[in-house]
């Protein structure tokens, strides 16, 4: 496969409509050149690969019979929006997919007419897909124009109670609306759970589609000729059990299973579907994930996430870790816990190997549990082996814990309920953008009565924090910890448990105290040796937990100090303001202290580099130096006298 493909069918492509005029035969041709320039691309900027190579034919065949953006086409998480983004006009800003002012590596609605939702999380399509449903038939002002909803979702996300949620209310308001199933057995984890086990039972029916199809309801959709055949296999198949009757129960016209890169069968059903359906209707199809590329095909999660790679052996082009990541280090202090404590369990929401647990289900399989993509579940899943005498630790990322917070209110933190929360991807984490920055935990569970909130200021840090978090039986805890490599301090052999709301000193200095909560800890250290320079030596602390706070140590920087600065990685009502709190209610402030607090900015950073994401947001080491001379009035008085 060349690097460079030669895509002189494509190359006659500038918008979906373009697709129109094109034969069948061209359609299947334009979507092994479009599968060839999704690799290329893919292969210069890295990003999601899988998933947008198994939804090419599909992709081809939605804007080859629907007229898109008056048709409203909604992918479910849309990291598979690859093809879709080329067919759409921005073929030739595929290179600056996932970088600083580039395309995004998700659909978004202020990038272009044809992403009509925006998304990164899973199992909304649906509901958005009928919104915009129920709007075109009440008269709704859309500058597109309303036409059909199309929901793309994937089989992982159909594990989310709120695609069953949608699909109720489809059913009970009965407006025309398509949902199509796009089935590979595999989201970013081998699937787990009830639907994919039906899903499952489904394909291995694929050769009575046909028949299943006619004896489905559906036989008022296929052709005139085909109708009295279709008929009679219905009344052949009359009292057996047959696949689609969840999804018929639901109030959906069911069709499928079909196979989703034959456009011979894709095209067909669309378009009958297109004119004639009249309530809502579910297309089952089925794909595989990195179909047509080798060494995503082979991979074991099929090419999901990809860095830069070598297009014609697939090899990654990473750089080598100085030190190993903070989500290995968790994983592997968490086995440690784990061998001493029979009660250590854990929890994730379909990322086992994002959050590291992989590796405690192959050393402890039977304490360790997927729950699909299901955050709501599994916090109160997490809730209940609590309750019920064990030690779970549930892992997510910052990002998707927030699906479950009512549940972290209400199920945890209410009830006390000793509940380990693991929390990866903490702070901005680069290319994903704005969708999968874990900004908000620290203000959302520090105000929670009860909570005790820790961060890791570097990678051994985290392993103490692991030890402290098994140890602590009083009520919720949580540890946060960002993507990427630790900073290579030296490890220690096993973690120590911590004294719960006590922060530690890490220099002393006069003037101006640095109270630092996460791995910001380095770039103040970065920025205390350029002050030097100049004569300036900040105390440093590490407050290693936002709640309860180290009342004494805060205090104690307040009194000693002309100034205070806190730094954190996370928005505004966080561990700052928590701070600040404190000490308005001790008076400290009568008496004159300068406090400053550093928290990301109040808007969503788009993608980039996480270095860069932190520059924009102020929270680099020279924004901590400037910082600290504008405190203390240098800046000031350099500038007056300049």
């Amino acid at each position: 496969m060349s690097p460079n493909p030669e895509t002189p069918l494509l190359d006659r492509v500038h918008a979906p409509a373009d697709l129109h005029h094109l034969s069948d035969a061209d359609l299947a041709r334009l979507a092994t050149e479009l599968r060839a320039e999704t690799i290329s691309a893919v292969s210069q900027t890295g990003g999601h690969l899988g998933a947008g190579l198994g939804v090419v034919e599909l992709t081809v065949a939605l804007h080859a019979v629907f007229d898109a953006p008056r048709d409203k086409i909604i992918w479910d998480v849309s990291h598979q929006c690859y093809p879709h983004k080329i067919l759409t006009g921005r073929r030739d800003r595929m290179l600056t997919l996932r970088q600083k002012d580039g395309l995004s590596g998700f659909t978004k609605r202020s990038e272009s007419p044809y992403d009509p939702f925006g998304a990164a999380h899973s199992s909304t399509s649906i509901s958005a897909a009928l919104g915009f449903a129920v709007a075109r038939d009440l008269g709704g002002a859309c500058d597109t124009g309303h036409g059909d909803a199309i929901a793309v979702i994937g089989d992982g996300a159909m594990s989310a109670g709120m695609a069953y949620e949608a699909m109720n209310n489809a059913g009970h308001l009965k407006k025309r609306l398509i949902v199509i199933l796009n089935d590979n057995e595999m989201s970013i984890a081998p699937p787990v759970g009830a639907m994919s086990t039906y899903l499952n039972r489904l394909y291995t029916e694929a050769p009575f589609q046909d028949f299943k199809q006619a004896a489905k309801g559906a036989v008022s959709l296929l052709p005139e000729p085909f109708r009295e055949g279709a008929k009679r296999a219905k009344d052949m198949l009359k009292g057996m059990t047959l696949g689609g009757t969840l999804f018929e129960e639901l109030g959906f016209s069911y069709i499928g299973p079909l196979d989703g890169h034959d456009l011979g069968q894709l095209l067909p059903v669309l378009r009958t579907v297109r004119q004639r359906a009249t309530g809502p209707i579910l297309i089952h199809v089925l794909t595989k994930k990195g179909k047509g590329y080798a060494p995503a095909e082979d991979a074991s999660d099929r090419g999901h996430a990809r860095a830069k790679f070598d297009v014609v052996t697939g090899q990654q082009k990473k750089s080598p870790s100085n030190a190993p990541s903070y989500t290995k280090v968790f994983a592997e202090a968490l086995l440690q816990e784990a061998a001493d404590d029979p009660r250590v369990c854990a929890v994730t929401a379909a990322m086992p190997d994002g959050t590291g647990l992989d590796l405690f289900a192959e050393r402890y399989p039977s304490r360790c549990f997927d729950v699909g993509i299901a955050e709501q579940h599994g916090v109160t899943f997490a809730a209940g082996l609590a309750a019920g005498g064990m030690r779970p630790f549930c892992a997510m990322y910052s990002t998707f814990l927030q699906r479950g917070y009512d549940q972290v209110v209400h199920d945890v933190a209410i009830q006390r309920l000793p509940v380990r929360f693991a929390i990866d991807r903490a702070g901005l984490v680069g290319a994903d953008g704005a969708t999968h920055a874990g900004s908000y935990d620290v203000a959302y569970l520090a105000n929670l009565p009860g909570f005790t909130v820790m961060a890791a200021a570097d990678e051994a840090e985290l392993k103490h924090m692991v030890a402290t978090a098994a140890a602590h039986d009083e009520g919720p805890i949580a540890f946060r910890y960002p993507r990427g490599e630790g900073t290579g301090v030296e490890m220690p052999e096993r973690g120590e448990v911590l004294e719960i709301g006590k922060g530690r000193m890490i220099r002393e200095g006069k003037g101006v105290a640095i109270l630092s909560f996460g791995t910001r800890l380095s770039e103040v250290m970065s920025a205390c040796e350029a002050l030097g320079a100049r004569g300036i030596t900040p105390t440093v602390a590490d407050a290693r937990f936002a709640k309860p706070l180290d009342r004494a140590l805060i205090l104690r920087l307040a009194a000693d100090h002309d100034a205070l600065i806190t730094i954190e990685e996370g928005a505004v009502g966080g561990f700052g303001s928590h701070v600040a709190q404190l000490l308005a209610e001790e008076g400290v402030f009568d008496s004159g202290l300068k406090y400053r607090s550093m928290v990301l900015p109040d808007v969503f950073i788009d993608q980039s580099s996480p270095a860069d994401m932190y520059a924009t947001a102020k929270l680099s080491a020279a924004d901590i130096e400037a910082k600290v001379l504008s405190v203390l009035g240098v800046g000031a008085i350099r500038s007056d006298s300049a």
